[in-house]
């Protein structure tokens, strides 16, 4: 039974006892207060039911369609926003976070089976970025975010099913990222995207949306190295620096330098990467004012219109002529209500959205539920 499922269970019977109870020795004012208001009273313990119970199959809906589109028997997903329907690193990791989420232990063993036999076949650790049905793994360089995303998903693992081979296998990973991925440079300690191909003579080359700041602050707690904490302040710092085009809005890359800039070879684009920023920033509680108005002023310049780009241009204000999809709109609409996550409305997912719309929508909604408690 899930989580969600066995609140209503024991709210039914909590009330069915109340209703069983004989009333008969209580005062007389009190059982007619009781009768006045009792048709009223199990009106409203009806509606609040319903809403629970609603709200948590329209959760499972969601997930089930998940599987039932983008997860093949063996625990591969696919990326169908690609034409190869490749999977990669990231894409395993969420949905193995998710599966924890769900209380969905075998769909979470049969993706972490996949992903330890398929994509850790470095002489390390990490994971290979992306694997296709055609070549497999043609590049074994990895994905940093991908790596976190899985190590934060095996800890999750770990503390909801008491597994400690989950906790091994995170700490492998986890002890792979800090002494290989994490750089001290003048700016403080940044995580390089991947192994190879991010320093270069003019600088190194950083991703801001890699920064998975509720990951990091789990991983912290595990593995105690001041690295983490560090890691963390530079991504605030460079986040209150890279301020760019009309919105001062970061772009998906950055080269660090003595000025940031837009990474050469990189479209200087406020995009599929970025967007998904001001996500981590509310999910690990780092939502100050200061830090979320560059995105909180790009959408609300788009607000109520039935268009939304998906990305726009920092050098010359262009955006997009295709609408954003409904997973980066749901980020639009968390950064626009924040801090008011109780009346955030969100869509479920449909046969329409991709997939990678269809995880930040529910990554979205899972960060949005945390911050509730």
């Amino acid at each position: 039974m899930q989580r969600s499922d066995l609140f209503v269970s024991s709210i039914n019977q909590l009330f069915l006892g109340i209703y069983l109870t004989d009333w008969h020795g209580a005062p007389g004012v009190f059982k007619s207060i009781w009768g006045k208001y009792w048709s009223g009273f199990w009106v409203w313990i009806a509606c609040v039911l319903g809403l629970i119970s609603f709200n948590a199959n329209a959760a499972m809906f969601d997930w089930t369609l998940f599987k039932q589109r983008f997860m093949q028997p063996e625990g591969r997903i696919i990326d169908s926003g690609h034409s190869k329907n490749i999977s990669h690193s990231e894409g395993q990791g969420m949905a193995m976070l998710l599966s924890v989420h769900y209380n969905d232990r075998v769909v979470f063993d049969t993706i972490w089976q996949w992903t330890r036999q398929n994509l850790q076949v470095r002489d390390d650790k990490l994971l290979a970025w992306q694997w296709s049905s055609d070549a497999g793994v043609s590049d074994k360089n990895n994905a940093s975010d991908g790596d976190l995303f899985v190590a934060w998903a095996l800890l999750r693992a770990r503390d909801k099913w008491q597994d400690p081979a989950y906790l091994s296998a995170a700490m492998e990973i986890i002890q792979d990222i800090r002494q290989k991925l994490l750089r001290k440079t003048s700016r403080g300690v940044v995580l390089l995207p991947g192994m190879e191909g991010f320093e270069k003579e003019i600088g190194t080359i950083v991703n801001l949306s890699y920064w998975v700041f509720p990951a990091i602050q789990e991983i912290s707690q595990i593995d105690v190295a001041p690295e983490w904490i560090e890691l963390q302040q530079t991504g605030v710092n460079l986040l209150l620096e890279a301020h760019f085009g009309r919105w001062g809005l970061p772009p998906d890359w950055i080269l660090l330098s003595e000025k940031l800039a837009s990474a050469p070879d990189f479209p200087s684009r406020f995009s599929y990467d970025a967007v998904r920023i001001p996500l981590y920033l509310i999910w690990g509680k780092l939502d100050t004012e200061q830090l979320l108005s560059p995105f909180q002023n790009f959408w609300e310049h788009f607000n109520g219109a039935k268009f939304v780009p998906a990305w726009t241009n920092l050098n010359d204000d262009s955006i997009d002529s295709y609408d954003a999809s409904p997973g980066i709109r749901g980020i639009g609409r968390l950064t626009l209500d924040h801090p008011n996550f109780q009346k955030i409305e969100l869509p479920s997912l449909d046969s329409t959205q991709d997939y990678y719309s269809s995880v930040l929508l529910l990554l979205n909604k899972l960060a949005i539920l945390e911050r509730l408690r």
